[in-house]
C-alpha cells in the first residue's frame, strides 16, 4: 500500500552524469541501476531511465528539444469535456493494474520491461509514483496514466486507454490536480500530446524550471 508522504529511500550508490551530456539522439548515459534513490537522483537531475531495444544496459535520457505541458495552455475540445460525464477519476487506487495496461506487450512501440515496472512499483510503495486513473460507470479501468511527482515537477511515464478519450480526461484531470505552477514533462511531444496543448522547450529551459520546481512542496492531490 502506498505510504501517505513519500518515504526518502537510501541515496543512489551512482552520480548521474550532467544532463548537458547529451548526445544526438538525447541519450546521457547507460548503466547505473533503477533502485528508488537512483531514480529520484535522476529526476532531480533533468534524466529518465528508458531501455534500448537490444542493448542490456538501461538508458538515461535528456531530449532537446523537451516535451512538456504547460498548465495555463491545456486545450480540452467540447466533445473531450463531455467525456468526463462518462468517467469516474481516481488517484492512486490501481496503480499496478495502469501500469500493467501500460506495459501491455501488444501495444505498438512498447518499452516498458520487467525491470521498469518493479523499479516505479518501489517507487509507487514509497509515496513518489503515482496513478491517475479513469473508471467507467461499470467499474472498469478503461484508461490512465502513471508518472513520478517530485516537489512541483510531475514526470509523465506513460498512459493508456480502452474507451474513447479515456487517457485525455486523465490527463487533464492530472492537470487540474497540479494546478497552474507545476511543470509537467511529457518527455517527447507526440501529435495526442500537442492536440492537449503539449509543446517543446529547449533542453536548457527545462533545466532551470526544473531546479526551480523540485525545490517546491508536492501538490496535495499526491502528498
Amino acid at each position: 500500500m502506498m505510504a501517505p508522504v513519500p518515504i526518502d529511500p537510501a541515496p543512489s550508490a551512482w552520480r548521474m552524469p550532467p544532463a548537458e551530456d547529451a548526445d544526438e539522439h538525447g541519450i546521457v548515459a547507460l548503466g547505473a541501476d533503477l533502485e528508488p534513490g537512483t531514480l529520484l537522483a535522476a529526476y532531480r537531475s533533468g534524466l529518465f531511465p528508458m531501455p534500448l531495444r537490444e542493448v542490456v544496459p538501461m538508458a538515461w535520457w535528456s531530449p532537446d528539444p523537451r516535451g512538456v505541458l504547460e498548465p495555463g495552455r491545456l486545450r480540452v475540445t467540447k466533445s473531450l469535456a463531455r467525456s468526463f460525464r462518462r468517467y469516474e477519476v481516481r488517484v492512486d487506487t490501481a496503480f499496478e493494474a495502469v501500469l500493467a495496461a501500460c506495459a501491455d506487450p501488444a501495444r505498438a512501440s512498447g518499452w516498458i520491461d520487467g525491470r521498469i515496472a518493479r523499479a516505479y512499483v518501489d517507487l509507487h510503495r514509497l509515496g513518489w509514483a503515482h496513478s491517475v486513473e479513469c473508471w467507467s460507470t461499470g467499474g472498469e479501468l478503461v484508461g490512465g496514466l502513471y508518472g513520478v511527482a517530485v516537489g512541483g515537477l510531475f514526470a509523465g511515464e506513460s498512459m493508456f486507454h480502452r474507451a474513447p478519450d479515456a487517457s485525455k480526461v486523465a490527463l487533464v484531470a492530472l492537470v487540474e490536480r497540479l494546478g497552474p505552477d507545476a511543470l509537467l514533462d511529457v518527455q517527447w511531444l507526440t501529435p495526442h500530446l500537442a492536440s492537449l496543448g503539449a509543446t517543446e522547450i529547449a533542453r536548457a529551459d527545462y533545466l532551470e524550471r526544473l531546479r526551480e520546481a523540485v525545490g517546491r512542496p508536492t501538490p496535495d492531490a499526491f502528498a
